[in-house]
């Protein structure tokens, strides 16, 4: 597998704390050995079913979707309900 960052993903990545940036960078490296690694808490978001949630930290997610063998990442942001 791997990452693809849309233009949005690049520009929210870039305006994120560097806390946040550091942390992404170590969820993108498990997201990428493992889709269901614990720390990640991966699941399907919405009801399409074709767009995928995962954890940053407490407060921070990412949101991507898998077109063959990409992850295609399209927004970081702070959990909504946090």
């Amino acid at each position: 597998m791997t990452l693809a960052f849309s233009p949005h993903f690049s520009r929210s990545y870039r305006k994120a704390p560097a806390a946040v940036q550091q942390a992404f960078n170590k969820q993108s490296a498990l997201l990428l050995g493992d889709l269901r690694h614990p720390s990640l808490r991966a699941k399907k978001y919405g009801v399409a079913g074709d767009l995928w949630q995962a954890r940053v930290n407490d407060t921070w997610r990412f949101y991507f979707t898998i077109e063959g063998a990409v992850y295609r990442l399209h927004e970081i942001q702070k959990h909504p309900k946090k």
